[in-house]
């Protein structure tokens, strides 16, 4: 089951906070994503977890789309 972020745009306001961020996490692997402040860290981990819906993008596991899917139901 390989977690696959394809492109995800986020902007607060007039701001792009994440712009074209893409990431595939295979099976077993351990992934830590590191920037200053204000580099869209913490937004990329809250779209992959859908504490946030990014504005464009897609955030796949496998081949489901999760992009739009719940909080919950992810």
């Amino acid at each position: 089951m390989a977690l696959q972020i394809e492109t995800i745009v986020k902007t607060y306001g007039r701001r792009r906070v994440v712009d074209g961020v893409s990431l595939r996490v295979d099976p077993g692997e351990i992934v830590g994503l590191l920037g200053p402040n204000g580099a869209g860290k913490t937004t990329t981990f809250h779209s992959i977890t859908g504490f946030v819906r990014p504005d464009s993008g897609a955030v796949q596991l496998d081949d489901d789309d999760l992009t739009r899917l719940p909080m919950y139901r992810r």
